[in-house]
């Protein structure tokens, strides 16, 4: 068996014990251990979440390093949606740096609400320059 077909059979293995990231830029474990983490619930077909989507992707970019976010889609792998037992779309789960749940909010949530929520709970502020 050559090199590039047990990679293949690796990353199936990840993939069907739900250990593959569901985006490129995601993490492998959620929450993130020593970070603030915003786990979003929802479906890419979902309008809300349809809507959260451009959010969660500027907040993403302007936390890099600082907190993660995370969007896991609970159409695609029902799993998730056991996992932290969410019973609407989307669902906001909000970790702590030591991965307790320290927040929970269903529906759709602004920008302002989240980063207050990644703030009240230690994310870091950007460095100022002066």
């Amino acid at each position: 068996m050559n090199l590039s077909v047990k990679v293949l059979l690796v990353i199936a293995c990840f993939w069907l014990l739900g250990g593959i990231p569901l985006a490129a830029n995601e993490p492998l474990e959620v929450p993130v251990k020593g970070m603030v983490t915003m786990v979003d619930l929802g479906a890419d077909k979902c309008i809300p979440c349809k809507m959260m989507a451009p959010i969660l992707e500027k907040v993403r970019k302007d936390f890099e390093g600082r907190a993660a976010i995370v969007f896991l889609d609970v159409w695609k792998d029902s799993s998730h949606g056991r996992r932290f037992a969410i019973r609407a779309i989307p669902t906001q789960i909000f970790f702590d740096a030591e991965g307790k749940e320290a927040f929970r909010h269903t529906g759709f949530m602004d920008e302002k609400r989240i980063v207050a929520k990644l703030y009240e709970l230690g994310a870091p502020r950007p460095e100022t320059t002066q």
